[in-house]
């Protein structure tokens, strides 16, 4: 079994040593073993814990819905069907956030082109030599 100094599970798991503490604190995370000079030791289950907590917390999953889950998880078995009804029901809310930024990307889209063209058409010449004509008026306006 790996160990970990608490320098090292900040790097794998991309919280920060506040974050991993309030997560223990709150038991989110189980108690961290320690050495004998009382230093945090994170094994490999630790860190897959955490894993799995960047997973939901990157999508959106409140702590008090992540601390329901961590508590599933520590009572065993049982409770899977529990587990997977928490999970499912936080996909479907994950589902919506994706389509809704895929409506925003989408006006996203929609403006690039718009853009796009305005610059396509400021760049391509006037065939009737019309452009010369209307900056002549302008300069004219301006003077």
């Amino acid at each position: 079994m790996t160990l970990y100094t608490p320098g090292q599970a900040v790097e794998e798991s991309g919280f920060s040593l506040d974050t991993l503490r309030y997560y223990e604190r709150i038991g989110l995370l189980p108690p961290v073993e320690r050495n004998a000079a009382g230093q945090r030791r994170f094994t490999d289950d630790d860190l897959g814990w955490l894993g799995m907590v960047r997973c939901l917390r990157d999508t959106g999953m409140p702590i008090a819905e992540m601390l329901r889950f961590a508590e599933l998880t520590r009572q065993g078995d049982e409770t899977i069907p529990a587990r997977v009804t928490l999970l499912e029901e936080h996909d479907l809310q994950v589902e919506a956030q994706l389509a809704s930024l895929r409506e925003k990307q989408a006006a996203i889209r929609r403006k690039i082109a718009y853009y796009r063209d305005v610059l396509a058409a400021r760049d391509t010449p006037d065939p009737a030599g019309c452009d010369d004509l209307a900056e002549s008026a302008a300069g004219a306006r301006s003077r």
